[in-house]
């Protein structure tokens, strides 16, 4: 196998997230439902919009905000995701090659406008996601470079993705080529109700493709289709090479073979938002695994990771998370 250009080659949906914090009546007034992330076209986009009071805007995505964590803690990363050629599609490309991510995905022409999301933070600092696909849905086959798999230690692949056929096609293709190079490759579940509508095209994909599937206990139950945790882990176990599973302030479960590894969560000080936890765990646990630690040092350096994002407004750090981690004992 040839040496790795990249650690980890993240595709997913390229999205500039607004952000902005309202009661829990704001929620059951819209007709929202909390804590989801539900799918809406470019009308209920407006109308979102023009209900929201002041907002901040930052580039987002799932995958792309682990993007941005694996850079931040000094992983050689990649990314592939669709943008318009307008303002805020340069906004977000500008966005994620300050951060020295390789990211040469060209741009749509002529259709869809950039993505956006709409995040409605209640006072619990659950948040709330609305979110309008546009140009991000237009990802193709033909936007995967066929080196870029072949030479990246990891292809982290979002689940969200797996709404359109296109862009099914695209993770698909990059998974062939990963598995076909002897890399490893991950697949994000996204959600709950990402997994209840693709479960058994997902058990499919795992079993033919994935080598570390990471999700959080509700996306785990529901992939298998169980009400409990306990539950669920023997049905798991047989599905990737390793699974990890985050669970809240509970603590981090970490599957491989009949090896169960329990990880304790730190205590975070005030928790403003929870945006972007799942996506900053599997930033700084796929940097673990790159750097060959540990499974549980690999946990605890996600877990600092989203300790950190949930302690602001944002799904990205604000803080130096590369001495965050470090600071920890034997990382």
């Amino acid at each position: 196998m040839t040496e790795a250009r990249f650690d980890v080659l993240c595709m997913g949906n390229a999205i500039v997230d607004v952000l902005t914090t309202v009661p829990d009546t704001f929620l059951s007034q819209n007709g929202l439902n909390k804590g989801a992330m539900t799918l809406i076209d470019a009308n209920r986009a407006e109308e979102l919009y023009g209900l929201m009071g002041p907002a901040i805007e930052r580039s987002g995505g799932s995958v792309a905000n682990s993007a941005a964590g694996v850079g931040a803690l000094g992983g050689r990363c990649a990314y592939v995701g669709k943008v318009a050629n307008d303002q805020l599609g340069e906004i977000f490309r500008h966005d994620v090659q300050s951060l020295g991510i390789h990211f040469e995905t060209g741009p749509l022409l002529g259709g869809a406008p950039t993505a956006r999301s709409f995040i409605f933070v209640t006072p619990d600092a659950e948040r709330t996601m609305q979110t309008f696909l546009g140009a991000c849905t237009e990802l193709t086959p033909e936007d995967v470079p066929e080196d870029l798999p072949a030479s990246a230690k990891f292809s982290y692949l979002e689940g969200y993705l797996w709404d359109k056929p296109q862009a099914k096609a695209a993770l698909s293709k990059a998974a062939r080529i990963a598995r076909a190079a002897g890399r490893e490759v991950a697949l994000s579940l996204s959600d709950q109700f990402c997994v209840d509508r693709h479960r058994d095209e997902f058990r499919t994909l795992i079993n033919d493709h994935i080598t570390v599937l990471i999700g959080n206990e509700d996306e785990v139950k529901s992939l298998v289709e169980v009400d409990s945790i306990e539950a669920a882990l023997p049905l798991l176990r047989p599905m990737a090479g390793m699974i990890a599973i985050t669970r809240s302030d509970r603590p981090t479960l970490v599957l491989r073979g009949e090896e169960t590894v329990e990880v304790p969560v730190p205590a975070v000080a005030k928790v403003v938002d929870t945006t972007g936890a799942g996506d900053m765990f599997a930033a700084g646990f796929l940097w673990g695994l790159t750097n060959d630690l540990p499974l549980a040092k690999c946990a605890r350096a996600g877990q600092v990771c989203a300790g950190e994002v949930i302690s602001h407004i944002g799904p990205r750090p604000d803080a130096d998370i590369r001495a965050m981690v470090r600071a920890e004992r034997g990382l």
